[in-house]
């Protein structure tokens, strides 16, 4: 006869085990990130611009930088992929034709970023001619953003009862009251969970920003959003392949301001959900 206490404690170990396998990894490339990195960050590494070839001076504009296509992409996205979210959710019918667009978007989630990338060339830069310039860049990483924060969204509005929408109903409201007044309040954690995935994929992408908006050398800043413009992902790609004899520790130094970039950015997204969080009363 089979122990239940022992089938659990198998059962928790080897859970233990799996995220363990998951949590160590990302912990010791954390940890190298910090020790070969930390040496590199100052005042001047932070505010300062690249100087002997990329091979001195700072990363101020690479942080500008990403920091506008980040937020870009999240402006583009976030509207279209909640307004769709809130169409298949709660007026498109439940067809043949609603699957498939559902199961297209979720595949679209796992497209490789060089596609939308060559995608962001040819439609944002070629034919609408905005040129490689930080409008391209900001539409083709909310568009590579855009099928996570729709099925996220949908799935936090779906979340919510279907007895708060009927006594919303019962009461005189109308659907797009229902929706604006009850449902979406309900769901914005949820909501803001798929912003949170992607801001952290926005920031870190190389692929679409080399084809739309990334500049190799570019120490002055932006003044429009048809500017190029230097982004982390893309100077740290560069000073590791492209340019001989950069100390080790500005790589690293690099690697460690677009990680600590991303976690801020994460935080906020956080702390932000967590007060919309509390205000749940169900």
């Amino acid at each position: 006869m089979r122990n239940p206490k022992r089938t659990e404690k198998i059962a928790f170990f080897l859970l233990f085990l799996a995220t363990m396998l998951i949590v160590v990894p990302v912990g010791l490339i954390v940890v190298i990130i910090i020790q070969k990195g930390i040496g590199a960050i100052s005042w001047q590494f932070l505010t300062d611009v690249p100087r002997q070839g990329m091979r001195a001076g700072g990363i101020f504009p690479a942080i500008v930088g990403t920091v506008y296509l980040v937020l870009g992409a999240i402006i583009f996205a976030l509207p279209v992929g909640l307004l769709a979210a809130i169409y298949l959710s709660e007026y498109a019918k439940d067809n043949y034709l609603t699957r498939i667009i559902r199961l297209a978007i979720v595949n679209l989630a796992g497209v490789p970023s060089v596609v939308y990338g060559l995608f962001g060339l040819a439609i944002f830069v070629v034919f609408f001619k905005f040129g490689t310039s930080i409008l391209s860049g900001s539409l083709t990483l909310g568009i590579m953003i855009l099928p996570v924060i729709i099925t996220t969204s949908r799935e936090a509005l779906e979340s919510v009862p279907y007895s708060f929408r009927e006594a919303s109903l019962s009461l005189g409201a109308s659907k797009w009251q229902t929706i604006r007044h009850i449902v979406l309040p309900n769901a914005v954690p949820g909501i803001l969970t798929g912003t949170i995935l992607g801001l952290g994929r926005a920031a870190g992408e190389t692929a679409p920003i080399l084809f739309t908006v990334a500049a190799f050398y570019l120490p002055q800043m932006p003044k429009s959003i048809f500017d190029q413009a230097m982004a982390l992902p893309y100077h740290l790609y560069v000073i590791s392949t492209q340019v001989p004899n950069v100390d080790e520790k500005i790589r690293y130094g690099t690697a460690l301001v677009l990680l600590f970039l991303v976690l801020f950015m994460n935080l906020i997204a956080i702390i932000i959900r967590y007060q919309f969080r509390k205000q749940k009363k169900w």
